[in-house]
């Protein structure tokens, strides 16, 4: 079954723009089938920025091969107002973190295991994490949101990260929301 909500969504990088999100999968096969031996990282993370007019939120989609590079793009969404209640917008972030990554189905996620599978043996792996722009640490005033968050992304089966393990979101995806 093809995932419906897919085929409307547009992901652009600096190289491409209007990617659908079938294109984005086909780019991360061929970067991990270049080197189907390595240690790959698939990550997902969203930031926001509220503007005067509306709230853009950019959701950032890594594929990094561990000392060899990444290939990266993004989804930007603008919601035609102010979110400026943090517990809603950290929610909201989390929210576009999740829906980018249950387009990874499960056929989609063997597809990229089964690259790196038979080189397991020889060191190879495949990580797939939800990067969440929170921070633990007492200053900072998204600490509160932490647990929920994490187990929202750990209910959907991605290693949870958050700040400073959480670049996608805080560092890719924040470039994008100015």
């Amino acid at each position: 079954m093809r995932n419906l909500r897919a085929l409307n969504y547009s992901f652009e990088n600096l190289h491409e723009k209007n990617m659908t999100f079938e294109q984005v999968f086909e780019r991360i096969v061929k970067f991990m089938n270049r080197d189907p031996n390595g240690t790959y990282r698939l990550m997902f993370g969203t930031d926001s920025q509220v503007h005067p007019k509306y709230t853009r939120f950019v959701t950032g989609i890594v594929i990094q091969q561990e000392g060899k590079g990444a290939w990266a793009c993004i989804r930007k969404v603008n919601i035609p107002r102010q979110v400026n209640n943090l517990q809603e917008k950290i929610s909201l972030e989390t929210s576009l973190t999740e829906e980018v990554a249950s387009m990874f189905t499960d056929e989609k996620k063997d597809r990229l295991i089964n690259i790196v599978l038979p080189y397991v043996y020889k060191g190879a792996s495949f990580t797939i994490e939800g990067h969440i722009d929170i921070g633990a640490k007492s200053r900072n005033k998204t600490r509160i949101f932490v647990r929920e968050m994490v187990s929202r992304i750990e209910s959907m089966g991605l290693e949870p990260k958050i700040k400073p393990d959480s670049f996608v979101a805080s560092s890719y995806a924040n470039r994008y929301t100015k």
